[in-house]
């Protein structure tokens, strides 16, 4: 069984990503490796809730998962890569959002970095209204 790398934050984009790593995992017969990463060492706050939140959005699918809230270099990117190498992953899906001009030239440099130095295809998604998980 192959594996589906995601990346995960409680917002828009992370919820995004969640529900197209489903969609994914159903057409290729794959588990769902979600990653919880946090940009710094006191950015513990609500993890235990964070955690909770997507496993019981997972738990209704009928799709093997596992939810890694990983804090290796507190960097998501560098979070995403190691587990999706360690995985042998088919895939990473990861949420985007829109940026202002000068955002873009300041960040989104996770995105850049996952794009460019992942071991295997890296789905982008873009949060839409409709939201939620297929439960079928």
């Amino acid at each position: 069984m192959g594996s589906i790398v995601v990346g995960y934050v409680p917002k828009p984009e992370g919820r995004a990503a969640l529900d197209q790593a489903v969609l994914e995992a159903r057409l290729r017969d794959a588990e769902i490796v979600v990653v919880l990463s946090r940009r710094s060492a006191a950015d513990h706050s609500g993890a235990e809730e964070e955690q909770s939140e997507v496993e019981s959005i997972l738990a209704g699918t009928g799709i093997r998962f596992e939810v890694r809230p990983l804090a290796t270099a507190f960097d998501p990117a560098e979070d995403l890569i190691t587990v999706a190498a360690e995985k042998r992953a088919e895939l990473i899906v990861i949420g985007l959002r829109r940026r202002s001009p000068v955002g873009k030239l300041v960040l989104g440099s996770n995105s850049q970095r996952i794009l460019l130095d992942a071991p295997c295809p890296v789905l982008a998604v873009k949060p839409d209204h409709q939201g939620g998980v297929p439960q079928h």
